[in-house]
């Protein structure tokens, strides 16, 4: 015998999706938070082979370890300067 509460089911289940989306990057995609206020930006996970962007991840291990409590890594450098790298790394 049991309860049948398909409501509560069902508000649980779009809480779920509806977080997950936020947190989840595409395939492919990986999240960094950068700046002061902790802008969320997604980006290739191919930025990562490049020197460049190597030279935030060392910045961002020396400044943080592997801690980084917002799920995504942490870029210790300016939004501005962010963009700037990744405009590059684009092409």
């Amino acid at each position: 015998m049991g309860f049948r509460l398909p409501g509560i089911r069902k508000t649980l289940s779009a809480r779920n999706q509806a977080s997950s989306k936020v947190l989840d990057a595409p395939k492919g995609y990986l999240a960094v938070y950068v700046g002061e206020d902790m802008k969320r930006f997604v980006i290739p996970v191919s930025h990562l082979n490049q020197p460049l962007f190597q030279d935030l991840l060392s910045k961002a291990e020396e400044e943080f370890g592997y801690d980084h409590p917002m799920g995504g890594l942490t870029i210790p450098c300016t939004e501005d300067v962010f963009q700037h790298i990744t405009s590059c790394l684009n092409g």
